[in-house]
């Protein structure tokens, strides 16, 4: 890292390429890159001295002396056969992320569920007290405004990603894992189990002294947790696998985008945390921030008192607008697990929910077809979309919203929609909702759009 002076990305506005970008940025690297289009996170990037082109072309690599590309980018992209032509070292996204987390006090958060709300938390705790962490996060910080920073202290808080393998280039001091569930299995010859074992891998590479950080509510973390050699931490907040734990929550109160409860270490009542996030999911990442942040050596009250100042990531459980007595929120939702407990938060506000659920990959959708049928019995009506399927996946005969809601009807919900356009479903729920109602999109697409044409369409 000491020896780049030019670093080119190629898709620089992707969360996690716009998350090292920024960071780099901040450490005085030139910072230069790419995409199909500017979006919002490009544009931040412009703003911080970032030179930015719109499509792909050889010549946009000029000067670099390092390319960074993501999963997503064509191993025939002109600017990355340019580099290789060239001999430029060309780095995946996260080679790169290594590069930062490796050479200091790394901690990295990994997990099917609540990567993007637990390093948030973590970076947002060490920011209200002082610490001055770098931080790289998968989804914006809402309290920073930013989804990455470069900090004077040793600490560098970041998201390791289990999708296509990519976390196993890590070797931080600490290591959470939320939970284990199967997807992605398209990296992973459609075998759960070589997923867990990548888990395993990943627990392994830990640095000398470091500390794993484990949630045994989940079944596939007990699972893998006798294959970890290092110093193992572990948290729930179920039973009976609470009282096993190192540190639990008891007493768990959830109502209207709030959730509290009694924080215990072994059994020392540590105090009482309040979150203005809601849900039984948020308290549980809460117990994973708060157990990284004692070790770091924050007093527990300080540690309370900043978390009851977080107010979540961009698209986890975002309010995008309320009016006339209707809440309209967001959420990246796009696992049965994830579904689950996000309807949970929502009925805990009293509401009638409204969930509107788009489906992202085809490949997702045919290995969890069973899981998602199941998975919306909290939502009093239930939408589904037409599939979210980003570019070049083809499409499994036999898989489809359509055959999807029809599975929903048999297992969760019985009155569930299939309504196949956003456009369609705008229409459909400015038509139909009520006062006392909460509408929530879910979804790793783009159905977010339909909720800020919501938001927007009420507040008129």
């Amino acid at each position: 890292m000491d020896q780049a002076q030019h670093v080119h990305f190629v898709g620089i506005g992707g969360y996690g390429m716009s998350a090292i970008a920024r960071v780099l940025i901040d450490q005085g690297v030139k910072v230069t890159g790419s995409d199909v289009a500017l979006n919002d996170l490009a544009k931040k990037l412009e703003a911080r001295g970032a030179i930015v082109h719109i499509g792909h072309c050889a010549s946009h690599i000029e000067g670099a002396d390092t390319i960074v590309y993501s999963t997503s980018i064509p191993k025939d992209n002109p600017e990355v056969v340019a580099a290789a032509e060239q001999g430029i070292p060309v780095l995946h996204r996260s080679q790169m992320l290594a590069k930062i987390l490796n050479e200091r006090t790394g901690i990295a958060v990994a997990g099917a569920h609540g990567k993007t709300t637990t390093t948030s938390m973590i970076a947002h705790v060490l920011e209200e007290c002082g610490v001055d962490p770098t931080f790289i996060i998968g989804g914006e910080l809402v309290n920073a405004g930013t989804n990455a920073k470069a900090g004077s202290s040793p600490y560098v808080v970041a998201e390791a990603d289990e999708s296509d393998g990519s976390f196993l280039e890590y070797r931080p001091y600490y290591e959470i894992v939320t939970s284990i569930e199967p997807d992605h299995l398209e990296h992973f010859d459609g075998d759960f189990n070589n997923l867990k074992r990548a888990y395993v891998e990943f627990l392994g590479h830990l640095n000398p002294g470091g500390k794993a950080v484990l949630c045994i509510d989940d079944a596939h973390v007990r699972e893998v947790l006798p294959s970890v050699a290092q110093t193992v931490i572990t948290y729930a907040i179920h039973e009976p696998y609470a009282q096993e734990a190192t540190y639990r929550a008891s007493e768990i109160e959830c109502g209207d985008r709030r959730a509290k409860c009694l924080v215990y270490h072994r059994d020392l009542l540590l105090g009482e945390l309040s979150l203005h996030v809601p849900g039984k999911h948020n308290i549980s990442n809460a117990l994973a921030a708060i157990i990284v942040c004692l070790d770091i050596g924050l007093p527990f009250e300080q540690i309370a008192a900043a978390l009851t100042t977080f107010r979540g990531a961009k698209r986890r459980f975002q309010i995008i607008g309320e009016a006339r007595d209707i809440l309209v929120v967001d959420d990246y939702a796009h696992h049965p697990t994830e579904i689950i407990a996000t309807l949970r938060g929502a009925k805990a506000s009293g509401k009638r929910v409204i969930a509107v659920f788009q489906p992202q990959r085809y490949t997702r959708t045919f290995f969890l077809m069973d899981e998602f049928s199941r998975a919306f019995s909290e939502a009093d009506e239930v939408i589904i979309t037409d599939i979210y399927s980003p570019a070049g996946e083809e499409r499994i005969e036999g898989v489809s919203s359509e055959v999807l809601v029809q599975k929903i009807r048999t297992n969760s919900h019985p009155r569930a929609q299939y309504i196949p356009t956003k456009e369609q479903v705008q229409e459909r729920l400015y038509q139909e909702i009520q006062p006392g109602d909460l509408v929530i999109t879910m979804g790793a697409g783009d159905i977010w759009k339909s909720a800020y044409w919501l938001a927007e369409k009420l507040g008129k």
